[in-house]
């Protein structure tokens, strides 16, 4: 009976790997042109501010609401969209999501005036929500052997859509007008919208009970009121009245919204799934990792497009200021499966590593263009390494009840990330410079401080990563430990 039982076991031990089907990989690429699309709004603009500004007959403080509006309404939709998703249809919410990408895109390439390009850009921010929620569709959609490749590939997005879109507009800006930005992504919406439709099936969902109202107004008003300041506060003053009231009035709306949230049968937020420390290490993490990627795109560009007289500059143009991230982006692309192989908490740990040591080399090597570009690709591995393992995290701790919701939460987390970077960044650039010609420009100095916190950001996101749980008590998690 025992030689029987033992001869038996390896037959049972594990089925060959099914390859993927055309239908599959049609799937991944469909979803992945969306995501795609939409992380390319968050970086598109940036080389052509200074021809916004122009065109617009806007001020610098008008032309930088163009971004923040998209901010804004990103942080209230990316958790509201995610919870809907849960409750009424991933698929229903990811289509209203690029819906709401074609309608905003198309009134900005057809604006010319700084009032409708705001508009445009904050129903784009309705978008944000698509990469959340592209994650959820794939995980429940594609079979588990692999989901994990197809949910890298989506998350690692978000780092390909911000480093690709820097050498994009900059050649737009260099050879065509900027509002062609804006039809690119309308294409790419609608040609989206219809594969979709037609190829990923609509998942069953898994959710019940209503949408949390209160809960939505709390958030998005604490959001609000984290993101405004942080976006606004090197033109308002960050000891303005304003700037100190809406910080206070965030971290007051946060409480009461945890308050409320854990008295809700159905809210919008699950406090105590997401206080768990595997999701709530994670969402850290991502915060951290956010706040380098950001860093990355505001330190590279500029930086090589400095005059040679700041004393690390180059002199270079707007396209190939761009194009020093595009190696970047492409190893954000390429890594992304290499993160599906290894544990999701590994993965955080090696990328988030290879992030440090991308920023460690801007400090020491400033000599020559291609080590600006080794270090802005070595951080742009390491990036999306790290940003591909976080939604396998998230999917081990997660019910999937409430996936779309946590996917989201995530990403809002990377966006705060982001915010931070931005405001503190700029805050550094700002208080250290070198006077040029009667104009005040970024120093060395400046940016090494930068890159010195980007690196200690990344290493404790390194660190969260270790002391995160090796395996969930989730009973319905997406994923197989």
């Amino acid at each position: 009976m025992t030689q029987t039982a033992d001869l038996a076991a390896p037959s049972a031990v594990a089925p060959p790997k099914r390859s993927w089907t055309g239908r599959q990989l049609a799937i991944v690429l469909v979803i992945g042109v969306a995501a795609l699309m939409v992380s390319l709004t968050q970086s598109l603009l940036i080389p052509v501010m200074s021809e916004l500004a122009v065109d617009l007959n806007a001020s610098g403080d008008g032309v930088a609401w163009i971004f923040t509006s998209t901010l804004l309404v990103g942080a209230v939709a990316v958790p509201a969209f995610g919870r809907l998703g849960d409750l009424y249809g991933v698929r229903r919410m990811l289509l209203i999501a690029l819906a709401a990408l074609v309608v905003g895109s198309l009134i900005c390439a057809l604006s010319d005036s700084l009032a409708m390009m705001i508009v445009g850009r904050a129903v784009v921010g309705l978008s944000v929500a698509t990469v959340p929620l592209s994650i959820s569709l794939i995980g429940v959609t594609l079979p588990r052997e692999h989901s994990a490749a197809g949910i890298a590939l989506i998350s690692a997005m978000l780092g390909v859509g911000g480093a690709l879109g820097l050498p994009l507009a900059g050649l737009i800006a260099q050879y065509a007008d900027y509002h062609v930005l804006f039809w690119i992504c309308v294409v790419g919406g609608v040609l989206a919208v219809p594969g979709i439709l037609r190829l990923v099936p609509a998942p069953e969902r898994a959710a019940s009970g209503r949408m949390d109202i209160p809960g939505t107004i709390l958030l998005g008003s604490a959001m609000l009121a984290l993101l405004l300041p942080l976006a606004q506060g090197s033109s308002w003053g960050w000891s303005d009245p304003w700037t100190v009231g809406l910080l206070v009035a965030a971290a007051v709306l946060l409480v009461v919204f945890v308050t409320v949230e854990l008295r809700l049968k159905s809210p919008l937020v699950d406090v105590r799934t997401s206080a768990r420390p595997a999701l709530l290490l994670t969402n850290l993490a991502s915060l951290c990792v956010g706040f380098a990627l950001f860093a990355t795109l505001i330190g590279t560009a500029s930086y090589v497009q400095a005059p040679a007289a700041t004393g690390y500059g180059f002199g270079a143009s707007i396209l190939v200021g761009g194009l020093c991230m595009l190696p970047g982006g492409i190893a954000m692309l390429l890594l992304s499966p290499v993160s599906a192989k290894l544990r999701p908490r590994t993965a955080l740990i090696i990328g988030s590593a290879i992030i440090a040591g991308g920023f460690l080399t801007r400090i020491v090597l400033t000599d020559h263009l291609w080590q600006v570009i080794l270090g802005a690709t070595i951080a742009g591995a390491g990036t999306g390494i790290a940003y591909a393992a976080m939604p396998g995290l998230i999917m081990h701790a997660t019910p999937r009840s409430e996936l779309a919701a946590a996917n989201g939460l995530n990403t809002l987390f990377r966006s705060v990330g982001s915010s931070l970077a931005s405001a503190i960044g700029g805050a550094i650039l700002a208080a250290q410079t070198v006077s040029l010609a009667g104009h005040a420009l970024p120093s060395l100095a400046g940016y090494r401080v930068l890159f010195a916190i980007c690196a200690g950001s990344a290493i404790l996101a390194a660190v969260l990563a270790a002391v995160i749980p090796r395996s969930s008590s989730t009973a319905d998690a997406v994923l197989p430990e």
